[in-house]
């Protein structure tokens, strides 16, 4: 049986990093169909960095770092979700959700009202997640260029 374990880590700690790096590597694979390179991932972060969030969370999967999620607020009462990821030998096991609840717990701590994300048609898994867990797409609310779908939850 596996157990999930969610917990509040620094953004710049070490499980931190390596988790938003293995995140951004995954989904520039995914986007060019070839591996990504460091000099991509290095461009990534400092094209849409993590130090603006407020919250962010490690999910452990048997003791190991395998998830992590993070929130920034974008106006009073509304939270944008940045950064979540499953380490795909651990994805279909519950910490995708897991996640979701820690981070939507946090973001009503700190007086949100919605929650919000952008996302790739590419990304099917975490699309069918969100929808799964009372998201809806709503209208583009930014130009980001990766961006094809937009959601928001009532919290």
């Amino acid at each position: 049986m596996t157990h999930w374990t969610i917990r509040p880590a620094p953004v710049d700690g070490p499980e931190a990093l390596t988790l938003v790096r293995t995140y951004l590597a995954d989904i520039i694979t995914r986007y060019y169909g070839r591996p990504a390179t460091p000099g991509e991932v290095d461009l990534a972060i400092a094209e849409d960095p993590t130090d603006d969030l407020v919250a962010f969370f490690v999910g452990h999967l048997d003791g190991r770092a395998r998830g992590c999620v993070g929130f920034r607020m974008v106006s009073p009462g509304t939270a944008e979700l940045k950064r979540l990821f499953v380490h795909s030998d651990a994805r279909g096991r519950g910490g995708g959700a897991a996640l979701l609840a820690a981070v939507e717990r946090a973001a009503v701590s700190f007086g949100a009202s919605s929650i919000r994300l952008d996302t790739r048609s590419d990304l099917v898994e975490a699309r069918k997640l969100y929808a799964r867990h009372g998201y809806r797409e709503v209208a583009p609310f930014n130009d980001d260029r990766y961006a094809e779908h937009w959601f928001e939850k009532r919290l």
